[in-house]
């Protein structure tokens, strides 16, 4: 089974794929040269378009799913702050539902929390709920039965990682993209030894898309098996 990941920076979500037992491409607008798999380096919009239109030149694989990460900088917090950073970063969540769904595979498509009233009927997954030490909420929007994982805050009750004003104490979870928490901590908690710290604090943890994988993985063997 092979999965496009579009928008993918330097991974985070196609490793969980890869995991999940997918062969996997990666398509961004920016160079990427920490991402661990097969990259095309395109507008990923514009690479929906050429998918549409049968133009195979730019990815030629066959593809039985796609994943999509639009930018989620005008739904942050920093978008919210920073007059510029929305016209900078519009949103592209319509956009690329639309050419998604008119390309017609199963697709996925993740955002933040800021960004969840975009998505429709979105599954929300924690990293507590799957024992990563990340209180990383990011939403999916699919269009097959995607089951979630409940939250678990209070999994973790020792503080390990460093604190901020508001915790002096320390951290139970890891503040993900933090400058005061070692690289090499958070290559370990995020699961991503290749990545920097840029592509750490904008990625998804490798266990959620994991975590979806293997189920897309099923929804997909069984679509096949329907049809033969």
């Amino acid at each position: 089974m092979r999965i496009l990941d579009l928008f993918c920076c330097e991974g985070g979500a196609a490793m969980g794929y890869h995991r999940a037992g997918f062969e996997v491409v990666g398509v961004d607008i920016n160079p990427q040269p920490l991402y661990p798999f097969k990259f095309v380096q395109e507008d990923a919009l514009d690479c929906l378009n050429d998918i549409y239109w049968g133009f195979w030149n730019i990815v030629p694989e066959y593809f039985d799913a796609i994943h999509a990460s639009p930018p989620c900088q005008f739904a942050t917090v920093y978008g919210n702050n920073k007059a510029h950073v929305k016209d900078d970063h519009p949103n592209l969540i319509p956009e690329t539902r639309e050419l998604l769904e008119a390309i017609g595979l199963p697709y996925v498509i993740e955002n933040v929390e800021g960004a969840r009233s975009e998505l429709r009927d979105p599954t929300r997954i924690c990293g507590t709920g799957l024992g990563v030490r990340v209180r990383r909420h990011r939403y999916f929007e699919t269009n097959w039965p995607l089951e979630g994982v409940p939250c678990d805050h209070k999994r973790f009750t020792d503080r390990i990682f460093p604190g901020s004003s508001n915790r002096p104490n320390g951290r139970t979870v890891m503040n993900v993209g933090e400058y005061r928490v070692p690289l090499a901590t958070q290559r370990e908690v995020m699961e991503m030894p290749w990545a920097d710290l840029y592509g750490i604090s904008q990625a998804v943890p490798p266990p959620y898309t994991e975590h979806i994988g293997r189920q897309l993985m099923t929804y997909l063997l069984e679509q096949k098996e329907e049809a033969a």
